[in-house]
């Protein structure tokens, strides 16, 4: 059964309506990245920031559903062995039904002690003093320990980008979906593609790439299904 390595951004969450962090309109328009998105942001202002990720996770749930390019992904398990790398916080993959999804930069229905990293927390939990989706500096965890948003915030390391290397070089094809191509470490993963691998790129406006991967410029609901289909001739 052939690997094919999937790498996500958000443009394959944006047609669900999730905000996006760097288009014109988008979060950072309204809220300072440094502000919501950096341990010294949270160091400053941790209410804001339990605030800012409580809100997303509530819109998340009540207002956001996976997409035709979520589900197109997910049908794919029926034929090939399918690996998603997202830059995304959010759960659409796995909502959607993709069983394996790695997530670079953290996910938004989690958090985790701040004095063990370890112990993370999967949102809405009884476990919690603040039940539901909402936290505040307030919440603790079941040994008393104040809890953060689980996301990988700037400025911090990515611990999940060496296994996502690892599955890029053991795949037989290599996606990239919905992404700019300037956010590094993931931007990075294109290097570890083995040669000879086929790549595709999936996205309405995609960047200047090199010559042998294959561009489909469609949004990404409408490319999963041209993908789908071009992965039938290899």
């Amino acid at each position: 059964m052939k690997k094919i390595v999937v790498s996500t951004g958000a443009g394959v969450s944006a047609e669900s309506g999730m905000p996006t962090y760097r288009d014109a309109g988008g979060l950072w328009d309204t809220y300072p990245v440094m502000e919501v998105a950096s341990d010294e942001g949270f160091a400053r202002n941790p209410a804001l920031i339990h605030t800012f990720y409580s809100n997303m996770r509530q819109r998340l749930v009540n207002e956001i559903k996976p997409n035709a390019a979520h589900m197109g992904l997910a049908a794919l398990e029926q034929t090939y062995d399918v690996q998603i790398i997202t830059q995304n916080v959010d759960d659409l993959h796995e909502r959607a039904g993709s069983s394996h999804v790695l997530h670079l930069h953290g996910e938004l229905m989690k958090v985790r002690s701040m004095r063990d990293a370890s112990r993370i927390y999967t949102l809405p939990s009884n476990e919690l003093t603040d039940t539901g989706l909402v936290t505040t500096i307030n919440t603790r965890d079941p040994y008393g320990d104040p809890v953060r948003p689980h996301i990988v915030f700037f400025g911090e390391a990515v611990p999940n980008f060496e296994p996502a290397t690892h599955l890029v070089s053991e795949a037989d094809v290599f996606v990239i979906i919905g992404t700019s191509l300037v956010v590094y470490p993931a931007a990075g993963l294109l290097s570890y593609v083995r040669r000879g691998v086929p790549v595709f790129y999936i996205d309405p406006k995609p960047v200047s790439v090199p010559e042998f991967v294959n561009v489909i410029a469609q949004p990404a609901t409408v490319g999963v299904q041209e993908l789908a289909r071009r992965l039938e001739e290899i």
